[in-house]
């Protein structure tokens, strides 16, 4: 063998050595951002729930009044924070109070105290929060009529190590996610087209993919229209969530609700304000509102 090839052959294991050692290295440069920790997406909250008030009486889902009493009820308001493993769960919830205690108590037995491991959660988060709200009303249902209970709503979420968003939402609440400015809804699939031009002068609501969408009866009780769950990735554009009430949507679009309070960055400013606005503006339903913040 000439001196030529065998400087040949030394040269290509010297570059082979030096792709596997960059390899290595690349691996090991991501390996420490693949699990992110909580403390690296902080996560604040704020809410606020108008006091009873008198109803009006008027249609918009308002639960159903008892003779003895002209009030609308309070809403339930649920936050929870669960630590699993080295992950950071975290609950929150705006509920009529009818169906509230059921959804919170299904989550805790079937998903947080069942002694499931961080990935066996993480695959049967969402569908246990279907679940929860599914047989929290069929509990109800056994004790009050049909037609008293299909308004019933709720708007959710579950908030897993700041990097996944469940969110649900049942009658006329609703739970809207603003990203980079613009209101998203659970209930139509995410349209991926580039926008039209015209939506950056008319911003236009969008919504996350979900399980299911309104059909042509959705003014009709009906599967589709009851309950709505989905999910997505948190990301650097993720800004907020609002969870709210019949109180706040019936006097304002979501995009409107967003612009109104993405300027404030105290959760909790941000629900009275938005939930102020609504009562200045004669809302004739419950005012209730929390806002999740990701920093």
């Amino acid at each position: 063998m000439g001196f030529k090839e065998f400087q040949l052959k030394i040269t290509k294991k010297l570059r082979l050595r030096d792709f596997i050692a960059k390899q290595e290295g690349n691996k090991k440069r991501g390996s420490g951002n693949g699990k992110r920790l909580s403390w690296m997406m902080p996560i604040t909250h704020g809410y606020y729930v108008a006091e009873e008030r008198l109803s009006s009486g008027g249609g918009g889902g308002a639960r159903p009044q008892t003779p003895q009493s002209n009030k609308l009820e309070c809403d339930k308001v649920v936050v929870q924070r669960e630590q699993v493993e080295e992950q950071e769960w975290w609950f929150y919830g705006v509920f009529d109070t009818r169906i509230g205690g059921g959804v919170t108590k299904y989550l805790q037995t079937h998903l947080l105290d069942n002694n499931l491991n961080e990935s066996q959660m993480r695959r049967k988060s969402k569908e246990t929060l279907k679940k929860a709200h599914v047989h929290a009303k069929a509990k109800i249902r056994e004790t009050e009529k049909l037609e008293n209970t299909w308004k019933m709503g709720s708007a959710s979420a579950i908030v897993i190590n700041g990097e996944k968003l469940i969110l649900a939402n049942m009658g006329d609440y609703k739970a809207v996610v603003c990203r980079d400015g613009e209101a998203f809804e659970i209930n139509r699939r995410l349209q991926t087209t580039k926008p039209h031009w015209s939506h950056k002068l008319f911003p236009v609501v969008r919504r996350i993919t979900s399980d299911s969408g309104k059909g042509a009866g959705a003014d009709k009780p009906s599967k589709s229209s009851e309950l709505v769950v989905g999910s997505e990735k948190i990301d650097r554009d993720t800004e907020f969530v609002i969870l709210a009430s019949p109180g706040i949507w019936e006097v304002m679009k979501q995009q409107e609700a967003v612009n109104l309070i993405r300027h404030l960055e105290d959760p909790q400013e941000a629900a009275e304000c938005l939930a102020k606005e609504a009562i200045t503006r004669m809302s004739k339903n419950n005012v209730s509102c929390l806002i999740i913040r990701f920093e």
